[in-house]
Order: C-alpha cells, then structure tokens, then sequence
C-alpha cells in the first residue's frame, strides 16, 4: 500500500474530517492546544496558525493578539469562518487556503508561528518547518505541538506498520524527534527552547523554536 504523502491527498482526508473533527479530537487535543496558545500569548503580536482547521482554537487566544489561519483543507477552514464570524473575533486578519510549503506571506510577518498536531499531516515537513522560519521574525518564535514517534523497539516497529493507514488518514505515525534534531542543526539561526511531554502517555510533545538574529 502507498505510503507516500501528497498535499491533494492530505486535503481530501481532512475535508472528510471536516463534519466530526471538533468532536473526534478536540478533547484529546485539549492540553496540547491551551499550552501551546499560552506560549503564543507570552511572545505576543501578529500568529500565524498554521493548520487552522476548523478554528477551535481561535476564540482561546487573547483578544490583544493579531491572528492569521491556514489550512489546506477548504472544508475546515469553513468551520472556522463560521466560527469567527459566530464569535465576533474581530482580532483574526485572515484565514486562507494554503499550503504549510509554500505560505504566501512576506520573509519576517509573524512574531509566532503555531502548528498544532499538523508537522506530521505535512507531505514534506522539512520543507514547511523551512517556510515557519522564514516567515518569522528574529526572536520570535515557532511552536509545534506533534507527535513524536519511536525511532526503534516494539512502538517504533507498529508506528512503522501503521503508516500505510494512517498516510491515507492524513497523518503519520512514524516521526521521531530526530528528525526535528537532523533540522535544527541544519539552521544556525534556529535554537530549540523547549521541549515539553503532552498528554496522552507523553507520546506528545509542544516544541519551542527561537529564530536567532542574522
């Protein structure tokens, strides 16, 4: 069965999730998300939230904050229009159909960067982790909330067979921080801050890049 990732197939996958997601995931998610909305708040100024979804984190943020959505997947982003549009949150600029590879935004636009649950949704995560620091200002900051696989052992082995499955689901299982690691080093200006265990079972984790003058 095909592995491989392509961003029409990710797409597709998360447009049928559109009608049940807030409800499939939304509680499961619930740590991770507050967490990661109270290290955006602590930096402050323009977040750009990539993989908006259906906006569910939307109406957490401050109000003080400037807020910028994307997602790839059309369906979503029509629940979190309704949902801004609902709650009135006058301090989102903008939500976009967009590719987390090719974000169509200006070099140094985001005092924050977001990516909830979504680095392993990606085709090429590298590639959209590059696109997270350009589009970042110096010091600030790109806050990931993932999933971090098992590079070996029994859980690496049934990540490993999982991924035929869950690539057609829109996502991976098979992602280990070394591949965050191998990134990092290949960017100067990219410092890790943190790295926090998320529940459930710590098999989550909210990551903190600083982006470096130069």
């Amino acid at each position: 069965m095909d592995t491989v990732m392509r961003t029409e197939g990710v797409a597709a996958a998360y447009d049928r999730w559109a009608p049940v997601y807030d409800l499939v995931f939304g509680n499961v998610f619930k740590s991770g998300r507050q967490q990661a909305i109270e290290a955006a708040e602590a930096v402050g100024g323009r977040v750009l939230e990539v993989g908006v979804g259906t906006g569910i984190s939307l109406p957490l943020y401050d109000r003080r904050l400037k807020l910028t959505g994307i997602d790839i997947a059309d369906a979503m982003l029509d629940k979190a229009r309704d949902r801004v549009r609902e709650q009135k949150l006058d301090n989102v600029e903008d939500l976009a159909v967009m590719d987390a590879e090719n974000l169509r935004y200006e070099a140094d636009s985001f005092d924050v960067v977001v990516a909830q649950y979504v680095v392993t949704a990606v085709p090429n995560p590298e590639a959209a982790l590059d696109e997270f620091v350009r589009v970042l200002k110096p010091g600030g900051e790109i806050i990931i909330t993932t999933r971090i696989g098992a590079n070996k052992g029994v859980r690496g082995g049934i990540e490993k067979a999982l991924m035929p499955l869950t690539s057609r689901l829109g996502w991976r299982t098979e992602f280990p921080m070394s591949r965050y690691e191998a990134w990092a080093r290949a960017h100067p200006r990219v410092t890790l801050i943190e790295h926090r265990p998320l529940p459930p079972l710590g098999h989550f984790s909210l990551l903190r890049y600083g982006k470096l003058p130069g």
